[in-house]
């Protein structure tokens, strides 16, 4: 655990030190769109944060090679090697398409060939876990295939998300968390070495996500543009392809005695390529529902409008922060349960919370104006928005503005704020200035 942390360390630090610099370089380049229709934000921010994000990236990978322990990845298997040469491809593309923009068409051939570049350096899916039936082996071209679909899917979900500050790095640092928890259990709990993989993938993108948020967090300094959205999609969607299609279920067997309990066992691993990925099913299903809504209108699945999940919550009535957290709730929720189902999956506690946790989620999501109030011993830690005293204060203060720019000095207690009423000339005749 140590090592990973470490790992986990080196790649939030080196992304959280490079992407000042970057910030800066982003915008003597240029790369500062126009404020568009469909953007939330009102002032021109620089994109290219993908730029320190892979910096992140390739650190981590750099420091987990000269570990004792974490080491034996890089030499007992090829994925890191095909995980580094589809993000390098995907991260070029991202940094042409933050400057200059890239049609959506070439977008998708070149993630294409980015995922077929890890297939064919042996990060792909050779078997699924099938209930009642148990592992089936998959021909070559039904494996690349999947592999390529799940890659694309993926990175297109993280990129569609992406619209709010701070909104794609915290979903996909929740589900990496997630994903991490249970990859290193597989590892460190059942022994499956094939699961080492994974567990790192998850790691160093835990780290790429938290140094990076300190900058987006609303209001953003620095977008990731589609540089960072597209290289965390492909790292998440390497996660889940390694631990499903390269942990060998036998091995499982020899701890759950049956073939039919591994299934089970897998079922939260192999259900992101079947829903496609539920550790990130907030940002799967936005992507699904802009791919319908778009073709229902006759226009490409590629067009952007203002019609995702995070400008609805915009619409009706929540704040951008709040809409921010809401959808963080939601993608913990389903990414934490699936955890906790595969840990057991036969607890009437989880079923019990997860309930109560929903019903909760769906208050907050409908009820767009209720405000929490802090106690009062509690307003010195919590955000000014949320304090009793600073409200009332602004909320004075904002009548007594208006009541002066009508004209009309406000009394408080008999006086106003600048002095007894008596005192002030009298607006509506000019002032002697010998008075």
């Amino acid at each position: 655990m140590r090592e990973y942390l470490l790992t986990l360390c080196v790649s939030a630090a080196v992304t959280y030190l490079l992407t000042g610099p970057v910030r800066k370089f982003a915008i003597a380049a240029g790369a500062m769109p126009e404020i568009r229709a469909r953007d939330v934000h009102r002032e021109p921010t620089p994109r290219l944060g993908g730029i320190a994000m892979f910096g992140g990236l390739c650190a981590g990978l750099l420091v987990a090679a000269h570990l004792s322990n974490i080491g034996d990845v890089f030499t007992q298997s090829t994925e890191p090697r095909a995980l580094l040469s589809g993000a390098s491809l995907i991260w070029l593309l991202g940094v042409l398409d933050d400057k200059w923009g890239v049609d959506a068409l070439i977008k998708l051939g070149v993630q294409m060939i980015a995922a077929g570049v890890m297939v064919w350096q042996g990060l792909t899916i050779l078997w699924l876990p099938v209930p009642g039936i148990g592992p089936v082996a998959l021909t070559p071209v039904q494996s690349t295939l999947l592999t390529v679909a799940l890659v694309v899917i993926t990175i297109n979900a993280v990129n569609f998300v992406d619209g709010l500050d701070g909104l794609a790095a915290g979903v996909v640092c929740i589900a990496s968390i997630a994903f991490f928890m249970y990859a290193y259990r597989m590892w460190y709990g059942y022994g499956v070495e094939a699961a080492a993989p994974a567990t790192l993938f998850s790691a160093i993108l835990i780290g790429m996500c938290l140094g990076f948020l300190p900058h987006n967090i609303h209001p953003a300094r620095i977008f990731m543009g589609d540089s960072g959205s597209m290289l965390i999609g492909l790292v998440l969607a390497s996660g889940a392809i390694s631990i499903t299609g390269q942990v060998d279920p036998d091995v499982i067997t020899d701890f759950t005695g049956s073939s039919r309990g591994t299934v089970h066992f897998m079922v939260p691993v192999y259900m992101p390529l079947l829903l496609p990925l539920t550790m990130i099913a907030i940002p799967a299903a936005d992507l699904v529902l802009a791919v319908v809504r778009r073709t229902w209108k006759g226009q490409s699945p590629f067009a952007a409008d203002r019609g995702h999940l995070h400008h609805r919550l915009l619409e009706i009535g929540h704040s951008h922060s709040r809409a921010v957290l809401i959808m963080y709730f939601w993608s913990a929720l389903i990414a934490f349960a699936a955890v906790a189902f595969s840990v057991n999956s036969s607890s009437l506690w989880i079923v019990v919370v997860i309930a109560s946790l929903s019903a909760l989620g769906l208050v907050v999501l409908l009820l767009p104006r209720v405000r929490p109030r802090a106690p009062h011993w509690a307003e010195s830690i919590v955000p000014p928005r949320y304090r009793r005293r600073r409200r009332r204060l602004a909320a004075a203060a904002a009548a007594a503005e208006q009541e002066m720019l009508a004209g009309d000095p406000p009394a408080l207690n008999g006086s106003t704020a600048i002095g007894d009423r008596s005192r002030l000339p009298d607006r509506r005749r000019p002032v002697d200035s010998r008075q």
